[in-house]
C-alpha cells in the first residue's frame, strides 16, 4: 500500500472513530435531560409509580419527534409532530400512564398513536400494546419508529380510534389521546370488567377533564384528575 492510501486509510479510521464519539456523546446528552426530565418534571411532582418513572428514564422522546425538534424534546411542553398533530408534553404521559396502572403481559389499547411514544412508554412496562391511529402518515411513521428502536409488543393500525380493535377484546385497559365529549360506546364495551379508560373527557374545543373511567358491574364509574387541552377525536380517515 502506498504512503498516499495508507494516509487516506488512516484518515477514513480517524474521521468513523470520531464521528462513533460524537453520536455517543450525543446520546450521552440525551440520556442526561432525559434524567432531568425524570427528575424535575415528574419525581418533583406527583408522579410516584416506580415502574413509569423507570420508563419515562429509558425510552428515547428525542426519536419520536422530527429532528428539528430533538433538543426541545425533554422539555416541559408539546411538540408538534406533523398533521396538526402533537407528541404530549412529559408530564401528561406520565401522568395518564400512572392512572392507567398497566401490568406486565396486559392488553391495552390505545386509541391515537401519534408519534408512537406513548405506546412506546406502556411496551416498556411490559404490556401488549394494541395502538390505533386514523392519520395514515402518522401510522406508518410510528409503526417504522417502534419496529426500529425494538418495541415488538406494540402493533399499530391505521382505522377509525372509535372503532377500537375488535379482534383483540377485551382489553385490560384503554388509553385515549385525543379529545372527546363520551366514550365511544363501542370502546366501552371492549374494556373488561374492571378495568380502566383513562382519556381527556369534554369538548374538544374548548377543555378537557383528564379522567378515568372504571367498568364496574358494566357501568362507567368516572374520577376527574384536572383539566388538559387535547386535539380532538376525528372520525375521518386520512
Amino acid at each position: 500500500m502506498s504512503k498516499i492510501a495508507r494516509w487516506a486509510a488512516g484518515c477514513f479510521l480517524v474521521g468513523g472513530f470520531l464521528a462513533a464519539l460524537g453520536a455517543s456523546g450525543q446520546e450521552d446528552d440525551y440520556t442526561l435531560l432525559r434524567q432531568q426530565m425524570v427528575d424535575r418534571q415528574l419525581a418533583s411532582r406527583d408522579i410516584t409509580d416506580v415502574r413509569v418513572l423507570e420508563a419515562m428514564a429509558a425510552v428515547p422522546r428525542h426519536l419520536f419527534v422530527g429532528p428539528a425538534y430533538r433538543h426541545q424534546a425533554y422539555a416541559d411542553h408539546p411538540l408538534p409532530i406533523g398533521d396538526g398533530q402533537t407528541i404530549s408534553q412529559p408530564y401528561i404521559v406520565a401522568l395518564m400512564t400512572q392512572l392507567l396502572k398497566p401490568r406486565p403481559r396486559e392488553k391495552i389499547l390505545e386509541i391515537g398513536t401519534g408519534s408512537g411514544y406513548q405506546a412506546a412508554v406502556l411496551a416498556q412496562m411490559g404490556a401488549a400494546v394494541f395502538s390505533v391511529e386514523i392519520i395514515r402518515s402518522l401510522a406508518d411513521r410510528a409503526g417504522a419508529t417502534l419496529a426500529e428502536l425494538g418495541y415488538d409488543s406494540v402493533r399499530v393500525k391505521w382505522n377509525d380510534g372509535g372503532e377500537g380493535w375488535e379482534d383483540e377484546a377485551p382489553f385490560d385497559g384503554i388509553i385515549i389521546t385525543c379529545a372527546t365529549s363520551e366514550v365511544p360506546p363501542q370502546l366501552f364495551r371492549q374494556v373488561r370488567e374492571g378495568g380502566r379508560i383513562v382519556l381527556p373527557l369534554g369538548k374538544p374545543s374548548t377543555y378537557q377533564t383528564l379522567s378515568v373511567i372504571t367498568k364496574k358491574n358494566g357501568k362507567p364509574h368516572t374520577e376527574r384528575v384536572l383539566s388538559v387541552r387535547f386535539v380532538p377525536m376525528t372520525t375521518q380517515k386520512r
